[in-house]
């Protein structure tokens, strides 16, 4: 462990940790404590600032002055460490000064990087070099470009790429006479009607206009149909684009105008949104959102040439493509005089537009009149007299806190005199080998772990808890531990119990005292870092007072990685709630401690709900939740879990705003309910402006809103929840006044909205610009910088910010060093992900691997679908869901993959919620992600790179779907540059600018062993356990000194050494070591003299350099430049089919990959290139986003749909015992069973690759078709399904192998009868509980009926059905030991309940062990 430094203490005077404690001067083990080094608040506040200067300016280095004390300085070197920075005092005396330098890599020692190939992989690459050696053409293009190439001829080739999502063309029109609407009278009625002429004049008199018009003044609706109506008086021809934030907004915009004109959408009135499109040549107001417009716009400033208008509307939300919009609208409106631009919004900041545009008028128009009564926090607590447990226990123990504060500041003051209050005792001590973690039958202990309240925990167990850690911090007995552990796993004492006489936690305990492992340990076992001691600190808090530098470290990174936002009322209410009166102070206190302000209080939302549906009068009710996970969740416990309106849920209608919705939705959100039932609306921010809903009464505003973060140093993204604006606040609570006074209840105090944001950070400041600055690319004129062009939004980001992310778009091949697009860059802007995934998605197609890349990339794209349990033992539960699906891969990314078919599997069987809860899954963000997909297929459809059939169809991008080593390689290509390397010297992990980075808790290799109990050392158990030297993360969160990498997968070096560092590399990068290299390794015999002398050195960039023999150097060159050269023709031509060069590199590169996972060790999972099922369409409750409408639809739904049996390639699996035999004699029965009717009207299509890997039996899944079958079933698609059938006694099976006859129990008889009906084939593979072996499998041969047997030797089964036996041998489980089932909880095969379904793939390979047995 390195030497601990200690870090700053919190600005503005926090460093003294809390007031519950004497201030006695602490020592850490590394020195001084962090309370010695003071300094004035003045040059605290001035070091911090200009560290910050420096962080985010262009300096490479800075100095402090000499002036500065020992202290000073001091204080200056804990503050640089703690941000990542490298400072220096240089001099002596008076003359001593202070240097600090950004890192950048050169400090590292560089651990030592080898690549080996194994015969097989030579002799594949060989084979391709032979046959299509590498052309001095394709050489010539790889190599850098020394001159810029011409911009405009990329940008001619690829014109093509960038017609899609773009507005259509047209001409201004004079427009017709509107027609006579029933929504007239409404119309006149809106506030904005009464300034019709004010504001079509000062239209006409100005290029740049703002109108601030409140929520339901009309301005979105009316303005562009005031245009029209005095151009058709006027007879002037007009075309205007109005655009909105969001796709569901410019859709129902356009279809209210256009039944205000008594038209169809299409006609006048259009909308134009990616992927679908509703417009005609008579169009002249065309909705659509942003994006849209920026994408018209970068086909060259001409495409407004024809467009009299452009409205951008509610600009206060202030997203990146609005404002990115504005820059290029004001540089437009310069170069074309006939161009008018509205800017539009509910809540503008008015002077910073009006700064940004000159002088141009204001239009202010007001809301609706009725009054909105607003409820606060304090408020709703005082009148519904809300309580929960948590609130009546806080009560209890506030009346204990005097007295635990004066145990605990004896506790501290013993710690810092080091004296005994109380004298050690003896204690049994469990040992280590009884904290396996899972049972016998490969289950977790954690699922039926309730933890016991410390309320309800016997005596005996408080007593030795308290003594246990009593012992822990008085006399830093570390052993005692071993006791807490233990009491914690077998008793179900939570890990977060509280000494009862201090109140503090074992975690704030081992803080304290510095042990940093045992520190490890309880955050890994699902200990609360954010827990409070009677005296308000938190474990962090006790280790800064104490001094423990390496524990604050730790903590901070875990905290900062926890994506915690800014959301902590208490301290809110603790320091500023001096004007609260005593009562509303107190009900504030006793809620805060009862409920963490991270998350949204559905409680009080459920107690709100009922106390308005049953005490006031008619009214729809609107709940503004941050997110779809809450909107699901709300859903859920009122149409099912609370009894109060499940129990009547005819009385209400709940409907679910969100912007991934489907229209049909949103339309009957704006219906109003039949009499007697009550309107219930649950939505995120969209309903804040976009969509009105007139009928709406009250108005429940949890406050929260869910928004993307971004630290450009660290390069970390985060969903955070956070505080809304203060104008966000007011525009939700005008929701509720639209037909009558109505009521807002606001989830949060006075005081907290009195300290809130005025307005949201513009999204510019808050995003990862890459997608930002290929977008400049297209918009800004030719010769404009990117940092000169986004200069000009009105709250331009940092300079440093852009300039990283064109450095980063450079090293991923997307810009050339004069930062011009390259052909990938092309492709990228068009899709709507970040730049890195969309790399992985097209380098995915190439490799014919699309499905899981496709997948995996939306999951990153979007978030995590795992969710963090509150409860310690459910930590650990989670923890152990993902391991499940990793099937032994050490792959976080698997576990993406293998969570979202085992949800999809669940979804078709109708137990989703069920599967969700078990396996802590977010059901909104898997429904999300298959929005994503579709999407983004879409797009790739649009492109070229998918195509209906023929080559480069759904089936042949899929080819290499199940070779595991394949997906990865397009993981690696996207991935780069965030690759971690093994220093198997010092064990721990390395990357370009860290020299120690730590596995994130939430990773699968984090914990390589299922121990209740974590190791000691776990960092170091999980990078010794880890099969290769190399890892790509996703991302990396930095905080203080350490850094964690999270959502990682283990690699081989020639996936590192094929796809990562440029695709041109200089001539000089492969390079002899020369004699004085190989001469300072330090070798034992001539022998290896010889060898280093034959070692060459493979540089991919500045830190990634690859030793490795000679011969495989110049082999690895070689095949890597036929890839990127083969990867280069893909992207310049989508659509061309392929040649015989590209199939044979793409084979080679296969057979390489795969070659070399399986000499790693490393397992090949089966069935992870399952194709997604068809969405099956829901109730109209819940939101079936994912089919869209109209145009949409010929693209992107039938992606779920199509030939989804396609043949998997099957890809040998390396199994223990047995060998596979060369003859199959199982072939011809399997394929016996074909009948004439549409289930077996599938086609038999042999993948391309399929060679490269025989099989010795033919799959029992191969025989398809290109049709698929029109039952809307979800196993429409699975030919043939396999079946476990367990048995309680032998006799059974004797019988079924004489009679050829089986029963089962009524559950299972309507599975089989489905499976029977909708399948090919059913396989039924016997087993006898306890008899440790399968007794043999057979096929289903007819439905089950009614008729009984018998014979049969148990009572309470259903009728029998006739069972061909096709095998009668036993085969022990052990030589099934390899075979995990997905749709099982990924568990070994023989650990099914009877009736469990295998996954396809593992079935076959399950039938395939008899293959090994001579038939009787």
């Amino acid at each position: 462990m390195s030497r601990p430094r200690n870090v700053p203490p919190r600005q503005h005077g926090a460093g003294t940790a809390g007031s519950g404690a004497p201030a006695a001067p602490g020592r850490g083990r590394g020195g001084k404590g962090l309370r010695d080094i003071r300094v004035d608040e003045e040059v605290e506040i001035a070091v911090n600032l200009a560290l910050e200067r420096f962080r985010y300016g262009e300096d490479t280095e800075m100095e402090f002055p000499s002036s500065f004390t020992r202290t000073e300085r001091a204080f200056v070197h804990r503050l640089c460490h703690s941000l990542g920075l490298i400072s220096k005092s240089k001099g002596k005396g008076a003359n001593r000064y202070l240097t600090v330098r950004k890192k950048d890599g050169s400090e590292l020692k560089r651990a030592v990087m080898t690549c080996a190939l194994t015969p097989g992989t030579k002799h594949a690459v060989c084979t391709l070099i032979r046959n299509f050696p590498v052309t001095n053409k394709e050489r010539t293009e790889l190599l850098p470009k020394t001159e810029q190439g011409n911009a405009y001829a990329v940008e001619s080739e690829n014109k093509e790429v960038k017609t899609s999502g773009r507005l259509s063309d047209g001409i201004p029109q004079v427009p017709v006479k509107r027609g006579e609407s029933e929504l007239d009278s409404f119309r006149q009625s809106l506030p904005v009607f009464e300034k019709q002429e004010e504001i079509v004049k000062i239209i006409k008199d100005h290029k740049v206009v703002l109108i601030v018009g409140e929520t339901g003044s009309g301005k979105t609706t009316q303005i562009p149909q005031f245009i029209l109506d005095d151009c058709h008086k006027n007879g002037a021809p007009c075309r205007i684009f109005c655009t909105q934030p969001r796709r569901l907004a410019a859709l129902a915009v356009a279809e209210r105008v256009a039944a205000e004109r008594r038209e169809k959408v299409g006609q006048t009135v259009g909308y134009q949104i990616r992927l679908e499109s509703r417009v005609s040549p008579k169009t002249l107001v065309t909705f659509c959102t942003n994006g849209i417009l920026l994408r018209t716009l970068m086909a060259g400033d001409s495409t407004l040439s024809s467009v009299t208008h452009v409205i951008v509307d509610e600009v206060h939300e202030r997203d990146r493509f609005s404002d990115f919009l504005l820059i290029k609208l004001r540089d437009v409106l310069q170069s074309q005089a006939n161009l008018k631009l509205i800017v539009s919004s509910a809540a503008l900041d008015a002077d910073l537009f009006i700064r940004y545009f000159g002088c141009c008028p204001v239009i202010h128009i007001q809301g609706r009149p009725f009054e909105v009564k607003e409820m606060f926090l304090e408020d709703i607590l005082r009148s519904t007299g809300y309580t929960n447990k948590e609130m009546v226990k806080y009560k209890k123990e506030k009346q204990q806190e005097e007295k635990q504060q004066s145990t605990l500041t004896e506790w501290c003051s013993a710690r810092e005199n080091n004296t005994k209050l109380e004298p050690e005792r003896p204690r049994f001590v469990p040992r280590a080998e009884e904290c396996s973690l899972l049972g016998d039958d490969g289950d977790t202990v954690f699922n039926q772990l309730t933890e016991k309240d410390d309320n309800c925990l016997e005596l005996w167990l408080i007593k030795e808890m308290d003594s246990c850690l009593s012992d822990i911090w008085l006399h830093k007995d570390i052993d005692a531990f071993a006791q807490v552990f233990h009491l914690i796993l077998t008793e179900n004492v939570s890990v977060d119990y509280r000494h009862s006489e201090t109140s503090a936690t074992a975690l704030m305990i081992a803080s304290g005292r510095g042990f940093l492992s045992q520190v490890e340990q309880l955050i890994s076992m699902g200990a609360n870092i954010h827990c409070k001691s009677s005296n308000g600190w938190m474990a962090v808090d006790w280790a800064k007072h104490f001094g423990q530098t390496e524990v604050v470290d730790l903590l901070v990174s875990y905290s900062a990685s926890a994506g915690f936002g800014n959301l902590d009322e208490s301290s809110l209410v603790r320091t500023s709630g001096s004007d609260l009166s005593a009562e509303d102070r107190e009900l504030l206190t006793a809620y805060h401690h009862s409920f963490d302000d991270e998350k949204v209080d559905l409680d009080l939302i459920m107690h709100l709900l009922y106390n308005i549906c049953h005490s006031c009068e008619t009214g729809a009710i609107l709940i503004f939740l941050p997110g779809y996970d809450e909107i699901v969740s709300l859903r859920d416990r009122i149409l099912f879990d609370d009894k109060r309106f499940a129990d009547n849920v005819h009385r209400y209608q709940v409907f679910m705003l969100h912007s991934n919705m489907q229209t049909l939705d949103q339309k009957k959100v704006l219906k109003s309910p039949p009499p007697g039932v009550r309107k219930i609306i649950l939505s995120t921010n969209i309903a804040e402006t976009s969509i009105t809903v007139n009928d709406v009464v009250f108005v429940i505003d949890s406050g929260k809103v869910k928004e993307k973060s971004f630290d450009a140093l660290s390069c970390v993204t985060m969903l955070k929840m956070v505080w809304i604006s203060k104008a966000s606040a007011i525009q939700r609570k005008g929701r509720a006044g639209r037909c009558q006074p109505g009521v807002c209840f606001r989830l949060f105090s006075r005081l907290r909205f009195e300290n809130m944001l005025e307005f949201q950070t513009p999204e510019l400041l808050r995003m990862p610009l890459q997608e930002l600055c290929l977008h400049t690319k297209l918009l800004a004129p030719i010769n404009c910088p990117v940092v000169d062009f986004l200069m000009k939004a009105p709250d331009p980001p940092p300079a440093l910010i852009v300039k990283n992310a064109l450095q980063m778009l450079k090293t991923i091949d997307a810009m050339d060093p004069w930062e011009d697009l390259t052909e990938l860059g092309y492709h990228l802007t068009e899709l709507p992900v970040e730049p890195h995934l969309g790399k992985m998605v097209l380098c995915a197609i190439v490799l014919k691997c699309l499905d899981p890349v496709l997948t995996i990339a939306c999951a990153l794209a979007y978030r995590d679908p795992f969710v963090l349990p509150t409860l310690a033992s459910q930590k650990r539960a989670a923890m152990l869901c993902r391991k499940r699906f990793t099937a032994g891969t050490f792959s976080d990314h698997m576990v993406l993959l293998r969570a979202f078919q085992a949800w999809q599997k669940a979804r078709s069987d109708g137990w989703e919620r069920t599967f969700c809860e078990k396996n802590f899954l977010s059901q909104a963000t898997m429904q999300i992600i298959i929005g994503m997909r579709t999407q983004l297929l879409g797009q790739l459809r649009a492109s070229g790179f998918v195509r209906a059939r023929g080559g480069a169809d759904i089936r042949d991008v899929n080819a290499n779907s199940e070779n595991w080593a394949v997906v990865k390689a397009a993981l690696v290509a996207g991935m780069y540059p965030n690759l971690a390397h093994v220093d198997r010297e010092s064990l721990v992990l390395t990357a370009p600018k860290e020299k120690k980075v730590r596995f994130h808790p939430t990773s699968v290799l984090s914990q390589p062993q299922y121990k209740k109990i974590p190791p000691v050392n776990g960092q170091t158990a999980a990078v010794q356990a880890l099969p290769t030297d190399w890892l790509i993360y996703d991302e990396m969160t930095r905080a203080h000194r350490i850094a964690n990498i999270r959502c990682c997968s283990v690699v081989t070096p020639i996936t590192v050494a094929l796809f990562c560092g440029p695709a041109r590399l200089p001539s000089n990068a492969l390079q002899a070591s020369s004699s004085r290299q190989g001469d300072s390794d330090s070798s034992d015999s001539e022998m290896e003299d010889r060898t280093t002398s034959n070692v060459s050195l493979l540089k991919l960039d500045e830190w990634l350099h690859l030793k490795l023999d000679s011969e495989a150097a110049g082999l690895l060159l070689q095949l890597r430049q036929k890839w990127h050269s083969l990867f280069l023709r893909r992207m310049r031509t989508p659509s061309k089919s392929w040649s015989q060069v590209d199939e044979a590199t793409v084979r080679a590169v296969v057979a390489v990959l795969t070659a070399e996972e399986q000499s790693a060790g490393l397992q090949q999972p089966s069935g992870i290139g399952q194709r997604p099922r068809p969405v099956v369409s829901e109730d109209c409750l819940v939101p079936s986003t994912w089919r869209s409408t109209d145009t949409g639809r010929s693209t992107a739904e039938t992606e779920f749909s199509d030939s989804s049996n396609a043949e998997k390639v099957p890809v040998r699996s390396t199994r223990p015992i047995l060998h596979q035999s060369k003859n199959c004699k199982r072939k011809n029965i399997l394929h016996s069973k074909r009948t004439s009717d549409d289930r077996s009207d599938r086609s038999s299509v042999k993948s391309a690759d399929s060679s490269s890997f025989p099989s010795p039996c033919a799959s029992p899944s191969s025989p398809m078709s290109g049709k698929a079958s029109k039952s809307p079933s979800p196993r429409q698609n699975m030919p043939v399904r396999y079946f476990i059938m367990k048995s309680s006694n032998l006799q059974n099976i004797e019988i079924s192998q004489q009679k050829g006859i089986w029963s089962t129990t009524p559950n299972n008889e309507r599975k089989l009868n489905g499976a029977f009906r909708e399948s090919s084939m059913v396989y039924l593979i016997f087993s006898v509980q306890g008899s440790g072996h399968f007794q043999g499998f057979g096929r289903m041969c007819s439905s089950i009926g009614c008729e009984k047997s018998q014979d049969w030797g148990s009572a309470g089964f259903g009728g029998v059905f006739k069972v061909e036996w096709i095998r009668k041998e036993s085969i022990p489980f052990q030589f099934a030991h390899h075979l995990l089932n997905p749709w099982n909880d990924n568990k070994k095969v023989q650990i099914s309940r009877d009736g469990q379904e295998l996954e396809p793939q593992v079935g076959e390979q399950l039938l395939q062990l008899w293959d090994h047995i001579p038939l009787e």
